[in-house]
């Protein structure tokens, strides 16, 4: 009689040194003991001893367990249930299941010939060339060297240890998808996301939802990471976050590369950097941020360009370029910045902007140094030089020092501030006191050429010193100013 396609196969006993019918367990029940060999369609079974069950086509195998499931795939084991029907296999005691690319063990496993996939729900161990992955429960799939894992997820690398929920691994290509929380530790980082995958071999990454790199100083988000642990090299796209806990930094923007050999980090597209203080953080905003880590000076240096616009309650700013150097606190501003402080106005072609705790100390004004303050409707003070020194205190401009080609202009009042005239000075160098945001007084250092005007004989050009310009049209007035290049 012909079989037809869906009709299971008989389990065929190839070899045993002895056998002997148990009717106390059933009807046509076999008994086989010493080097029992079972082969079922291209499946071959060994074992200590075995009963044969012929009515219910299946075997219960004990001791030294071992199936040739293919050429590549054998499991072993201490005791076996099989069904040919179903073509299922049922293992426990000493699991093992070894192919070209990995060795599975745990206490029980089942094996579906059928679709050439096992799995274990109560714990059980991979271990390939580099990695030794652990899990309670664990699916593989034999044919594409699949693995899917839950539950207390742990891959051990020589170079970092993985901890997931929900992880995919394929032992070919040594990649791990994970789909839940996951951490990836080393010497170097420390890696939280909630999906992505890791090429382990190659030692690349790619991480999503929620996730971050961190180290000793520093943390990079974003909504999505790529990672390449070999060269030390990160890509972070959208709502990007750069953290430095030590310098209480923040950089912000959407797009971000980390070079983590050089001590590098470059932030574009929304690029800002948030200087974190108590009582008022400094905004600084361009279209590019880099971020620069010199180990051996201990010194961090962030450069903004191009287009650099800063703002801080009492200090606001722009340049084409702009430095800041953590190690003294020196904002430098290249290219024709201006800065504004209260009610003065500064610029120059370059500029130094020194602070400490969060204050202000000095701004060095270098080559065509002009500084402005509104007096009133009537005009404004004003003082220029070759190079400018401003010294602060608790941010407020007490003193201006002059060298070289000395120019002032400014009103002179009384004490009870009435109008006394217009003072016009020239001289080589010039120190200017400032009190409670009026000139106070001012001394000529050399060859000086003053004279004080009455208002009325000053018309309105002849207030304004040569290269005077008024910007407090484009003087940032908010955080959300400094995106807007005027």
């Amino acid at each position: 009689m012909l079989l037809s396609a869906d009709e299971p196969t008989r389990i065929d006993l190839v070899e045993s040194d002895s056998m002997m019918f148990d009717r106390s367990i059933g009807p046509d029940v076999r008994r086989l003991i010493g080097n029992v060999h079972f082969r079922h369609e291209e499946t071959n079974m060994f074992c200590d001893s075995a009963y044969l069950f012929s009515a219910t086509n299946s075997i219960r195998a004990y001791g030294n367990i071992f199936i040739q499931v293919s050429d590549t795939v054998s499991i072993y084991g201490d005791e076996l249930y099989y069904n040919g029907n179903t073509r299922k296999a049922e293992l426990t005691g000493n699991v093992k299941m070894i192919d070209k690319q990995m060795t599975l063990t745990t206490g029980h496993l089942f094996y579906d010939l059928n679709s050439n996939t096992a799995n274990y729900i109560n714990g059980g161990r991979i271990v390939d060339a580099e990695n030794d992955l652990t899990s309670i429960w664990g699916f593989y799939y034999a044919d594409d060297k699949h693995f899917f894992f839950k539950d207390s997820v742990k891959l051990v690398n020589p170079e970092y240890v993985m901890r997931s929920d929900t992880l995919k691994y394929n032992t070919l290509n040594e990649v791990a998808y994970f789909f839940g929380p996951t951490t990836i530790i080393s010497e170097e980082n420390s890696i939280y996301c909630e999906n992505g995958w890791y090429d382990t071999r190659n030692d690349i990454s790619r991480f999503s939802k929620n996730a971050f790199l961190t180290n000793n100083e520093q943390s990079l988000t974003g909504d999505s990471l790529f990672y390449d642990r070999n060269k030390g090299f990160g890509r972070a796209e959208r709502n990007i976050m750069v953290r430095d806990s030590v310098q209480n930094t923040l950089i912000t923007g959407q797009l971000a590369e980390h070079f983590e050999k050089e001590g590098l980090s470059v932030v574009t597209k929304e690029a800002m950097l948030t200087i974190i203080e108590q009582s008022d953080s400094l905004f600084l905003h361009a279209d590019t941020l880099k971020s620069t880590y010199d180990e051996e000076k201990d010194e961090r240096i962030v450069y903004a360009y191009h287009r650099g616009r800063f703002f801080r309650d009492d200090l606001q700013g722009q340049s084409d370029s702009i430095v800041y150097n953590f190690a003294d606190s020196t904002i430098y501003l290249f290219h024709n910045p201006v800065v504004w402080s209260d009610e003065h106005q500064l610029t120059a072609r370059r500029m130094e902007i020194k602070t400490s705790d969060n204050r202000v100390e000095s701004a060095h004004l270098f080559d065509a140094a002009f500084i402005i303050s509104q007096e009133d409707t009537l005009g404004f003070n004003q003082v220029k030089g070759r190079k400018l020194v401003g010294h602060f205190q608790d941010n407020e401009l007490r003193q201006i020092d002059v060298f070289g080609n000395g120019e002032t202009l400014y009103f002179v009042r009384e004490d009870d501030g009435s109008l006394v005239g217009i003072n016009k000075a020239l001289a080589s160098n010039i120190i200017i006191f400032v009190e409670d945001r009026q000139v106070t007084g001012i001394r000529f250092l050399q060859n000086p050429d003053a004279d004080l005007f009455p208002p009325e004989e000053l018309g309105r050009e002849e207030r304004l010193l040569r290269d005077f310009r008024w910007l407090e049209d484009i003087r940032p007035r908010s955080k959300a100013d400094i995106f807007f290049w005027p």
